[in-house]
């Protein structure tokens, strides 16, 4: 009878906790169930798997969204801790993701300012370009004289951990916030490298970092007598820059031209087209594919500058869009020899659409295939003579590479 009793007992207890366990979560779910009727809805449409065809604004629902926002405003623990600048910019850049491109990103004001002074040539930081591709943040080129490059870092490197932190799951603009910082302070990258055995670790001290987008000298390598045209980038006065530079050049005085587009991560496209146009007398240079128009077929201008001056090109895994658009259609049309490795195979066209208040979308809008119909996005530019450059040499001012351009320049 006392064991009945305090078996009783103890059914009776859990039977109150159980009712009161019941009543608090239906007292919390009564106060969100109207909410939650309308979400379920909502959320069977937005897991329909349509499209959106035509008009967003009368296809879609986004009533969930306004839903979930509703219910983090009122159940929340932290309110304070809700900004409403960082929740729309995350609503936004989490639509922009669920693209599943990795070129078409959301730019928060800060992005923007970024990347404005990228395209410029000034930077605070490492000096690294990198992309997402399949969720992992991976190094297209370290800018050549940067921290970046005379710490080791590599094209096609993989970001693992920033000072010691993991970046899974992190976007592209969550990491580089975390890699930047003040010039004198440092950050420790460990990176997979595909042909080291263990993560590799860097410390790299940042810095503010000037970067030319052209340089221009002539020197001999090889008992060639050679320019070197050097190209970091495609920015917005890389023309300009190598008129002003080249204005005194008489083509006659050396053997051949190397145009060095090793780490050049790509840049405006007007400016390969450009570049590519000093070269050729007449020719395609790159055909655009866009969504809802006929293909667009850019051609040279028409008034070379060194149509007939035997050269080179060098190109790396760091070499990059635009600067493999330029590869590309000289390769093509035979008018140079390509040296080196791969370059990185990035074949889109991105547009830099403004949004209220600095912030921005960078869309992808086009692909690019080279005169030959090569789809720069699927494989890069292949080199016609393969010659790689180790750490090591590039450490001790070696550079095969270059030897080996020079020694490919065909006779006048």
């Amino acid at each position: 009878m006392q064991y009945f009793r305090i078996v009783s007992v103890g059914l009776l207890l859990l039977v109150l906790f159980f009712l009161g366990f019941q009543l608090g979560v239906r007292y919390e779910w009564n106060l969100i169930s109207a909410e939650r009727a309308s979400l379920e809805e909502m959320y069977a449409l937005a897991g329909s798997g349509r499209t959106v065809q035509s008009d967003p604004e009368q296809e879609v629902n986004i009533d969930l969204l306004w839903g979930v926002w509703r219910l983090l405003n009122q159940q929340y623990i932290e309110p304070k801790g809700l900004s409403i600048d960082a929740m729309v910019y995350g609503a936004v850049a989490g639509m922009v993701d669920a693209v599943g491109d990795p070129y078409t990103l959301f730019m928060t004001p800060e992005d923007t300012e970024s990347f404005e002074n990228a395209m410029s040539g000034t930077l605070e930081g490492i000096g690294a370009q990198m992309d997402q591709l399949n969720g992992e943040v991976i190094v297209v080129a370290p800018l050549k004289g940067s921290p970046a490059e005379q710490a080791g870092l590599l094209p096609r490197d993989v970001i693992v951990t920033v000072d010691g932190a993991d970046i899974s799951g992190l976007r592209l603009d969550q990491v580089v916030e975390k890699i930047r910082g003040p010039a004198g302070t440092s950050v420790t990258l460990e990176i997979y490298r595909k042909d080291a055995t263990d993560l590799v670790k860097l410390t790299i001290k940042r810095k503010n970092i000037q970067i030319p987008s052209v340089e221009f000298e002539t020197k001999t390598v090889g008992g060639k007598n050679v320019a070197l045209l050097t190209i970091n980038q495609f920015g917005a006065t890389t023309m300009e820059e190598i008129a002003a530079l080249t204005k005194k050049f008489n083509p006659s005085q050396v053997d051949g031209l190397v145009l060095d587009l090793r780490y050049n991560g790509g840049g405006y496209l007007e400016g390969a087209v450009s570049l590519a146009s000093m070269f050729l007398y007449e020719g395609k240079v790159v055909t655009v594919e866009r969504r809802s128009a006929p293909p667009e077929v850019l051609e040279v201008s028409g008034s070379p500058s060194w149509p007939t001056l035997p050269m080179a090109v060098l190109i790396n895994g760091g070499s990059a869009s635009a600067a493999e658009i330029v590869a590309g259609a000289l390769k093509d049309h035979k008018r140079a020899t390509i040296v080196g490795t791969t370059s990185f195979g990035k074949g889109t066209v991105q547009e830099i659409m403004d949004l209220p208040n600095g912030a921005a979308l960078r869309v992808t809008v086009a692909k690019w295939l080279t005169p030959s119909g090569h789809d720069l996005g699927h494989m890069g530019i292949e080199p016609d003579i393969e010659v790689d450059r180790t750490i090591e040499q590039y450490r001790a001012g070696e550079d095969p590479q270059l030897e080996a351009a020079v020694k490919a320049l065909q006779p006048r």
